[in-house]
């Protein structure tokens, strides 16, 4: 659009929580606060209404209510990927048609998914998402969601089509993932990392940026961590992922990683522990475990 600004692809780029209350609706005092902290902290993007978000189990009038709060709180100082994790093509059409007004600066869409697909089948999914799209594409790679993985050959082929300009691959192959970014890549694609235990590796190989949704507990590792790539610090970096490491004890605690992110952000005044999907909230006793984790995170780095 004339005169909207542009944003490079990389860096460190949040998938934002949705807070919620007890009986699943969307607490947007607490969303600002968590949006607030992460954009203070110097983050370089958000992912908004992804998997941390809960993308899936939101109707498309949050989606567009949540997206306006982080625009106000972040006020262009960090790019905005509005994702659209919907089952079909059609589906990631008319909820794209509908959002696209809020002038996102990213779009992002899973593969098809419930039905197996075949690699031909993504690739007209994207094809026609990208055709339609009002911003440029990011695909997103997320198998065990989707059941139906994008491979190299379909990501690098991909990679050539207009308006497709990067992926977040959160598939936690680091063999392709690697490949990918150390390989034949069209220029200006942008490769992401969207699992934690991989960040540093990523960074030391030359991927463009990281998602992080357990960056919503504490944010300031990742920055740190990127910057340091940026000055090719790598002794830095691992530090970094040392210490991202040790926070996800808190994902080991539960096995969930949106229901640990929540309950981080609770504790720290800034989000709700409550799953939209009541039951998979994090009990009393798992968030005083959670509290423990955090304190001796948060001692260690003070020492």
């Amino acid at each position: 659009m004339a005169g909207k600004q542009t944003y490079e692809l990389k860096g460190v780029i949040p998938a934002i929580i949705t807070p919620m209350d007890e009986w699943g609706k969307v607490n947007f005092n607490l969303l600002e606060k968590q949006a607030a902290y992460l954009s203070e902290a110097g983050v370089d993007g958000f992912f908004i209404c992804g998997t941390t978000a809960e993308g899936a189990y939101l109707d498309s009038e949050e989606k567009g209510e949540i997206f306006k709060v982080v625009r106000r709180v972040t006020q262009g100082r960090q790019f905005l990927c509005a994702a659209f994790i919907r089952p079909s093509t059609i589906e990631v059409l008319k909820e794209m048609s509908a959002l696209g007004k809020n002038e996102p600066d990213y779009v992002v869409a899973v593969t098809p998914y419930y039905l197996s697909v075949r690699q031909e089948d993504i690739m007209a999914h994207y094809r026609t998402i990208a055709k339609d799209a009002p911003a440029p594409l990011i695909l997103y790679n997320i198998p065990a969601n989707t059941h139906n993985p994008i491979t190299l050959e379909t990501i690098l082929e991909l990679a050539g089509e207009k308006n497709i300009v990067g992926i977040k691959d959160s598939t936690g192959d680091f063999i392709q993932f690697s490949r990918g970014v150390l390989g034949d890549s069209q220029e200006g694609f942008s490769w992401i990392q969207g699992e934690d235990y991989l960040d540093g590796p990523s960074l030391m190989v030359g991927c463009d940026g990281i998602v992080t949704g357990l960056g919503n507990a504490r944010i300031k590792p990742y920055v740190e961590m990127y910057r340091a790539a940026q000055k090719r610090d790598w002794q830095t970096v691992l530090e970094c992922q040392t210490r991202i490491n040790r926070l996800y004890e808190i994902i080991r605690l539960c096995d969930n990683p949106i229901a640990a992110a929540k309950a981080a952000a609770e504790l720290a005044g800034r989000g709700s522990r409550w799953m939209r999907q009541k039951t998979l909230s994090l009990s009393d006793e798992q968030m005083a475990r959670v509290a423990e984790i955090l304190q001796d995170f948060d001692e260690i780095r003070a020492e």
